[in-house]
Parts: structure tokens; sequence; C-alpha cells
């Protein structure tokens, strides 16, 4: 458990995730309430990696539902393996004729076969999914329950019972209760509105794009070889880019990627033409594409413009981009 706001932080961080003040108070107190943290924000700004990095700063196993639309709680939480179970009938059936050859009546013959019925109502025919390998797990384990907003509103519904009281009912073997209480983070990317029931049940965390500042040391943490001038007018750049009417922003992953990309090409400055060609690494959009290299365009001097494929979109860059250097 950590001991405090700081020690959240530093532990993150030694996982090379660079926390806020808010990140860690929310974790810190989701700990100590023993409470669900509910993280939303747009795509890309770092919601599954702050739960890695959870996970790995308290020394827990992460085990991950991978949330979709139709998916249901058998595929959440368990499967009753059947095949198996009759497989294991098959091959005790000698055994069950022995046992039950000295019985006298029927009677007698079913109160000998319920005294064994653990052998074929147990756990082993159990197929544990992701909600109940964390209800179950021997040591304190980290769920992240991905992209919740992608699920249904009735898979919704079914989570709020589990994470309310860490504990599902198997009629074939009865009530199942969490060994140790997972810490547990939901991430929603907004695609539609959760209901206030699972928002009650949960601490809310809301994670914006970072500012330029905070976008810088991530890049600096998780590029260190690019240049730290080159580092930041590629931050400068991605932040003029999230202020034009795109489809999709630049994500923080995507900054990167882009970042990683420039040290590949063993990039000192940016130069326009390299700009336009590494454009898809941060844009995946052909219409945003499209209105990115139109503000390119628009920052050029008018003799060197090539023809603009949309609307003006505004001057994004500041004319004193330098020619790029490779060694």
């Amino acid at each position: 458990m950590f001991k405090s706001i700081a020690d959240v932080t530093d532990g993150l961080l030694k996982q090379q995730y660079l926390s806020s003040n808010d990140i860690s108070t929310v974790l810190f107190l989701a700990e100590r309430l023993g409470k669900p943290v509910l993280a939303e924000g747009p795509a890309g700004v770092g919601k599954t990696e702050l739960a890695k990095a959870w996970a790995a700063a308290a020394g827990r196993e992460l085990i991950r539902l991978q949330c979709y639309e139709g998916l249901d709680e058998t595929k959440a939480l368990y499967e009753w393996e059947y095949a198996k179970q009759m497989l294991y009938t098959q091959l005790l059936r000698d055994k069950l004729q022995s046992l039950l050859t000295d019985s006298q009546t029927l009677a007698q013959a079913a109160d000998k076969l319920a005294s064994e019925e653990d052998v074929f109502f147990s756990e082993r025919f159990l197929l544990p999914r992701p909600l109940l390998k964390a209800i179950v797990a021997d040591k304190p384990v980290t769920l992240l329950i991905d992209e919740v907003d992608r699920t249904d509103p009735e898979f919704e519904a079914f989570l709020l019972e589990v994470l309310s009281d860490f504990q599902v009912s198997v009629p074939e073997i009865g009530t199942l209760r969490a060994r140790h209480m997972p810490l547990v983070l939901l991430t929603s990317n907004n695609t539609r509105e959760l209901s206030e029931a699972l928002k009650r049940r949960c601490v809310y965390l809301f994670i914006d794009y970072p500012t330029a500042e905070a976008e810088l040391r991530v890049v600096r943490l998780k590029v260190p070889d690019l240049a730290p001038a080159l580092a930041k007018q590629a931050v400068d750049l991605v932040q003029r880019l999230r202020r034009l009417d795109l489809k999709k922003s630049p994500s923080v992953s995507e900054t990167i990627d882009w970042a990683k990309a420039l040290v590949m090409l063993n990039a000192q400055h940016l130069d326009k033409e390299t700009l336009d060609t590494t454009l898809t690494l941060l844009l995946k959009h052909e219409a945003d594409v499209q209105r990115a290299r139109a503000a390119l365009d628009d920052s050029r001097p008018a003799s060197r413009r090539r023809p603009s494929p949309g609307p003006d979109s505004g001057d994004i860059f500041d004319g004193n981009i330098r020619p790029l250097k490779r060694i």
C-alpha cells in the first residue's frame, strides 16, 4: 500500500509514467477507500498506461479485460466447461459403478453419489475470464477494465454488482468472494455516457491532453535520444495541431511515436518536407492530413506554395523551422 501521494508519484515515475498531483491523489484515495477508479478522457492520453504503471508500482499482476460491443458476462467472467465435465464422467464411469454396487436402495445410491459431487462440480471445470481471475487470484492484483464505454448498458449494469461486492455467484459451485481486494481501473474514451450508478461507485478521474510543458517532459522521458531543441519543436507542433478543427487530434502516444521516428531519421531540426511526409504518424484521417498540409502551405512563401486542397485552416507553423540535417 502506498504511504502517501508523493509515494504514488515516485512509484509511477519509476515505471516511466509522469503523474500529475490530481492523478496521484485519486490513486492514493482509491486504494485507501477500496474503490475502483474511473478514468475518462480522449483516446491516447495514457489511461491504459496508467493502469500498467499502477500495477507495476504496486508490485501486482495486471489482469486486463478489453471491452467491446457485444461483450457479455460469459466472456468477461467465466465459462463452465461442460465438455470437460462429461469427459471426467466417462473416465470415472467404472469407479462410479463400483461405488454404487453395495447400495441397497435408490436413496442410498443417491446419497453416495451426492457425497462425491464435488468431483464433478468444482472449480476444475471453470474456465476463468478476467473478472473471475481477479476475484479468485491468490495474490493481490490490479484489474484493468479497458474502454468500458464500448460495452452495452446491460453489461455495465452487470459490472455494478461485481464492483460493489467483488464476488460472483456460480450456480454449480456457489458464491466466490475475492480473496484479496484488487485495485481496479476502468477507462472510457467518452464514446457514450456512462451511468450515474457506475460513476457513483468509482473515484472519478479525467485525463486530458497534457500541456506543452508536461508533454515535453513525457517526450524527453520516453525518447531520451531526441535532441532537446527538436523535442521542443515537435511538441510545439503537436500542440498547434490540436488547436485545429480535426476529426482526431494527435494523442500523446502518437507524439511519442513521431519523436521516435525523428530519432530514426537522425533529425537535428524539422524542415517542412519532413513534416509533410511524416504527418501520418500524427494524423490518422486523410481529411485531417489535408487540413494540416494546407496550414503548412499557408505558412510558406507564396512562391513555394502548392494549390491548397482545402479551406484555410490557419497558420500553425512559425516559419522558422530549419532544414533537416542527417548524419
